[in-house]
Formats: structure tokens, C-alpha cells, sequence
């Protein structure tokens, strides 16, 4: 046993970060050094309900409690103490959506997740009015949908807030976001770091005009830069975070964040030309920006670091879904003959054969769409496998073909990235599609044409990012930026491995993309009459 850790862990020189993603929400305790030393996860799905992909309430506080839980054990099991303190801790949670609630601190409607793609109208309208690109699946767009609907909850709306925000709020009192996650909420002013207060009063007007009472200033969370207080856990926080009544009260918590920044954090990627690729259920690329882009693009969401500065980011909401049923698939084909194949091999060898596959995938092509893409125009999804009567149906060829499909749309967006002269000096990518060593690694570097970093952290993901904006909090040194502090005191010592693109991989995906390109108009048939 690590009498270190266990000392480290009994007088609370820990931080803490729990992140609710879109399967799993996971809970990750680490010590003086910022490495993992503890954790907990536990699985969860959204449900289509009434045509809205949801979560329910209670499942976020019994999957919270859960993962807790696991980490709590983890960490008695491990160094054979009870987890009572910790140094700081801090939430974050899948980006954007609607949670709406009343004076009363009630729920108004189910909680409406990124992955709705019901906002088309709210989205174009509000993009014209401000001339800046609001994604559909931002806070500001669900609320003006919600409005031309004619909803009748909005009349009673109190308070409006992300799913990292409601649990903040629920174990703080405080109704706060950091400025990355309120950047999904409503467009942020990077000079004065707070909401744009030209496209605030240009909204109130318009609610106004409507005869809504409420204005933005008093429904939206006070907006926070990484390392300001975020006040601390109250005995009802605790109580909700650890049923057995353990974890004490008053540590200090860091502003709630996003998966995006969560995941810029755990790359090291939050500095001006840095950029990382989060993939996973959905996909997303993050590229810190020198200056702003000439116009306004509707593939572009401009957000923020957890310290304000501007960031392109490309969302996708399809990734490595569609990849997953296949390998389910794959696995039932194997039982069917007795062969038992861990998860992990499975998933390995499949990806490994990929890269035996034609550059281009041989006249094969897939949409991963599970839901709609808005990248690529398409309001609801279908999954589908085309390929040309003489194309090369191969194994190696098909699963290709899965893998680029995941980051095709998003290749899509980066294109125009590149159209801008946008430099990046790194991309760091991260989640479950780039687990196999050099597979995804590879084929992201052959979509953006740029060298890709994996590094040995990239496991850690979300959770350890938002603990290290824990760690932030209470570690750093007066006026001690958050890039010095990432750069010097977590990634000092650092490795990772670093692949440029092949160019026979670069021409292939491009080719790809072009066929992809074209034949949009049958995934868009696909949803039309399938």
C-alpha cells in the first residue's frame, strides 16, 4: 500500500472530477501529483420519449451516487481508508441542452440533451438576428424554439441551466457556469468574458416585444473563469453525492464545465493553436484560435477554454454508435460458433484490420447517422451501408469504411478550418475511437491532413480534466495562468506518441469524402421514406 497516497488521501490533498458523457458517468480522484488514483463509473442511456432524447431526473442522482460509490470503494479497497475529504471537486457534463425550471426549483420540462435536433428554426432565426452561428443544440436556440412552439412552460421559466449547472447548483446553492460550458448556453464577449451583452439586449428586446417578464440577465448562470469560486459543498451536496453520509461538507468546487473543456484540459490543448478531438458517442474538434474567423460559418460553433479565450469547434453528434452495433453484431457471430472473444480484442483486432483496407474503402460508404447531423444538413438520422455492385466487399474494407465514416462530417467541418488559414501546431486526440494503438490515431491525421497526439493520459478523459480544474482551484500559484499550471505542473513530464499523415491515407480519405458528399441526398431519401 502507498502510505503516501494514503496520507495524501486522509488529509485531503486530492481533487476530485466527475463527468456525466453520454454512456457513462465517471468519477475520478486524484493526488498531489494530478495522477489518477481512484475511480468509479456507472453506464447510462438517453431515451427517445415523445420524440425528445432524454435523461430522467433520478437517473442522474442514482448514477452519480453510483459512481461515488465505485470510487469510494475503489479508494478503500485500494489504500484501506474511508473517503471523507477531499481537496476540491468539480462537475462537468455533456454540453448545451435545456433544463428549465420555476421559482420553486422545479424541473418544467423533461431535460432536453445536445442530441435533439428539433431547434432548425430557432437556430437559423437567432443566427441572422445575431449574425454570430447558433448551433441548434444550444441553451439560447431550445429556449427560442420553445417560445415559436408556443410552449406553455416558458412563461413560468425561473431559471435555465446546463446538466453540469443542475447538479452544481443542487450541491452548491450556487447558480454558476464556467465561462466553457456557458459558452453553449448563450454566445460569450472573449474581451469581457462574459455573455455578449450586444446580443443580450438585442434578445430582451425581442422577449419584450413577446410580453415575457423575464429577461436573460436573471434566468442564465453567472458566468465564471477556471480557478474563481465556485462556492463550496453543503451538508444537502454531500448528502446527495454520498448516501452513506461519509464525504463532510465544505469543499471548495470548481466551476462546472463541459465535456468540451473538460476535454481541452486533459490534452493540454487549451493555448492558441492547440487543438483536440474528442470521439466517442459523438465527435467533436477543438481548435484554439490566433484571431476570428472572416465570416460566419453554420458548421462552426465559436465557444471558449475554461479561461475565456476563443475556440472553433466542430460538433458532431454521430461517432462510434454505428461501430458498436456492428462489432455486436460481429460478437453474436463468433457465439454462434462456441468462440468467446473478450470486448477488447474484439474491438482491437477490428480496428487493426481496418488498416489493412483500401485508402479509400473500395466503393463502400456508411452514414453513422443514429440521429440527425447537422453539419451535413440532415435533421434526423438513419444508419446506412451502401456500396457499388463491383466495389471490393471485404472485411478489412468494410470496417474502414466505419471508422472514416465517424469522422467524416467532422472532416467536413475542419475543411473549412483549413479554408481559413487556421494554424494548428497539435491536435490531441482522445476517447474510446482512438483506444487501439495508431488506428484512429492514423485515419484522424489522414482527415485533417496535420500530425495527431495520443497521449498515455488520453484514457483519462473528461473526468480527470474537470479534476484537474479542481486541482487548479486550490494549487495554483498567484496569477498563475491555467496553460502554465497544465503545461508546467501536469504535462511537464508527459509522453505521448505522435503520427503524421501518410499521404496515400490524406488522398484516400479525401476521395472518400467525395463520394460521401455526393451521395448525401440518399441518406436524406433514407430518412424521408425509411
Amino acid at each position: 500500500m502507498n502510505e503516501a497516497l494514503k496520507e495524501a488521501i486522509t488529509q485531503g490533498k486530492t481533487a476530485l472530477g466527475l463527468e456525466f458523457g453520454s454512456t457513462n458517468i465517471k468519477a475520478v480522484l486524484i493526488g498531489p501529483d494530478h495522477s489518477p488514483i481512484a475511480s468509479g463509473s456507472h453506464g447510462w442511456e438517453n431515451r427517445l420519449e415523445n420524440g425528445i432524447w432524454t435523461y430522467p431526473m433520478e437517473a442522474v442522482w442514482a448514477g452519480l451516487q453510483d459512481a461515488y460509490s465505485k470510487l469510494a470503494a475503489d479508494v478503500q479497497e485500494k489504500y484501506g481508508v474511508t473517503l471523507t475529504t477531499v481537496g476540491a471537486l468539480g462537475f462537468s457534463a455533456m454540453m448545451h441542452g435545456y433544463l428549465a425550471f420555476d421559482g420553486q426549483g422545479e424541473l418544467l420540462v423533461p431535460f432536453r440533451t445536445w442530441r435533439n435536433t428539433i431547434t432548425a428554426q430557432a437556430s437559423e432565426e437567432l443566427t441572422e438576428l445575431f449574425g454570430f452561428n447558433i448551433p441548434q443544440r444550444w441553451s439560447i436556440a431550445h429556449l427560442e424554439q420553445a417560445i415559436l412552439n408556443g410552449e406553455e412552460h416558458v412563461p413560468n421559466i425561473a431559471y435555465l441551466t446546463t446538466l453540469a449547472g443542475y447538479v452544481h447548483w443542487k450541491l452548491t446553492g450556487r447558480k454558476v457556469l464556467g465561462i466553457g460550458e456557458a459558452s453553449g448556453m448563450f454566445p460569450i464577449d472573449s474581451e469581457t468574458n462574459q455573455y455578449d451583452a450586444v446580443m443580450v439586449k438585442k434578445y430582451d428586446a425581442l422577449l419584450a416585444e413577446r410580453g415575457y417578464s423575464f429577461t436573460l440577465e436573471e434566468i442564465l448562470p453567472e458566468v465564471l473563469l477556471a480557478g474563481e469560486d465556485a462556492g463550496s459543498l453543503t451538508p444537502e451536496g454531500a448528502a446527495l453525492l454520498d448516501s452513506t453520509g461519509n464525504l463532510k461538507p465544505g469543499i471548495p468546487m470548481a466551476p462546472p464545465e463541459g465535456d468540451a473543456g473538460t476535454g481541452m484540459c486533459a490534452t493540454n490543448s487549451v493555448a492558441a493553436r492547440t487543438g483536440n478531438t474528442s470521439a466517442g458517442t459523438s465527435v467533436f474538434a477543438m481548435v484554439v484560435l490566433e484571431k476570428p474567423l472572416s465570416k460566419v460559418y453554420p458548421e462552426i460553433d465559436l465557444v471558449t477554454t475554461p479561461t475565456g479565450k476563443a475556440v472553433a469547434m466542430v460538433h458532431c453528434n454521430n461517432c462510434t454508435s454505428d461501430i458498436n452495433a456492428w462489432v455486436g453484431l460481429f460478437r453474436e457471430f463468433g457465439q454462434l460458433f462456441g468462440l468467446e472473444v473478450s470486448e477488447n480484442e474484439l474491438y482491437t483486432r477490428l480496428f487493426q484490420v481496418a488498416m489493412e483496407g483500401d485508402e479509400d474503402c473500395g466503393g463502400l460508404l456508411s452514414y453513422n447517422y443514429y440521429s440527425g447531423e447537422p453539419v451535413t444538413g440532415l435533421t434526423e438520422g438513419r444508419p446506412l451501408f451502401l456500396r457499388q455492385p463491383d466495389a471490393k466487399l471485404t472485411l478489412s474494407n468494410f470496417m474502414r469504411t466505419h471508422l472514416q465514416s465517424a469522422l467524416a462530417a467532422l472532416k467536413v467541418g475542419l475543411d473549412i478550418l483549413a479554408q481559413e488559414d487556421v494554424k494548428i501546431d497539435a491536435m490531441y486526440g482522445h476517447g474510446g475511437y482512438f483506444k487501439t494503438k495508431g488506428v484512429g490515431q492514423a485515419l484522424l491525421a489522414a482527415a485533417i491532413n496535420a500530425p495527431v497526439c495520443v497521449m498515455e493520459t488520453a484514457g483519462e478523459g473528461g473526468p480527470w480534466g474537470m479534476a484537474l480544474l479542481a486541482a487548479y482551484l486550490v494549487n495554483r500559484e498567484p496569477g498563475e495562468s491555467l496553460e502554465d499550471y497544465l503545461q508546467n505542473k501536469v504535462f511537464a513530464n508527459t509522453t505521448g506518441e505522435k503520427l503524421e499523415p501518410v499521404a496515400t491515407d490524406v488522398a484516400g480519405f479525401d476521395a472518400f469524402l467525395c463520394a460521401y458528399r455526393k451521395a448525401l441526398p440518399a441518406e436524406q431519401a433514407a430518412v424521408e421514406h425509411f
